[in-house]
């Protein structure tokens, strides 16, 4: 796999039937290793050893119902209260990151309502605030760490 724009982590790998697989640790169990697993991988690590959210707080691949139709997040981090704190939507490396992918977090926003938004490909990291009163979001530098509200 290529290298990302994260910092380097210790993964577990497994292979089977030709195929490699990477431990991940939310869902506790191995997953095929495709290009958008590997950046999911590294965002989930990200997120615990660089900005300290607790493991128990984050949650992968589930589905949710938007309009009707059936879609599945990426990563969501939940506050202590268990509102949501952060959506997490990775794309393959090769994915360039447009306005279809803002527009794709924003719809699922609308019925999950987290604070902080990010998109990454691996390669680049945006990350950005709701301003619900404004129905908008603002771009930021980084990631806040995570604390105990």
């Amino acid at each position: 796999m290529q290298n990302l724009n994260f910092p380097t982590y210790q993964f577990r790998f497994k292979n089977s039937e030709n195929k490699v697989s990477i431990f991940d640790p939310i869902r506790k169990k191995f997953i095929v290793l495709q290009p958008e697993e590997w950046v999911r991988q590294h965002c989930i690590q990200f997120l615990v050893q660089e900005k300290g959210y607790p493991l128990s707080l984050i949650n992968v691949e589930k589905e949710i119902i938007i309009n009707d139709l059936k879609k599945r997040y990426d990563i969501v981090v939940y506050n202590p209260n268990g509102s949501i704190h952060l959506i997490v939507e990775c794309k393959a490396p090769k994915i360039t990151i447009n306005q279809s992918t803002f527009d794709q977090i924003a719809r699922y926003n609308l019925e999950l309502n987290a604070t902080y938004l990010m998109v990454t490909n691996g390669l680049n990291h945006y990350y950005c605030q709701m301003d619900f009163e404004n129905e908008r979001y603002q771009f930021l530098k980084d990631m806040p760490e995570f604390s105990r509200q």
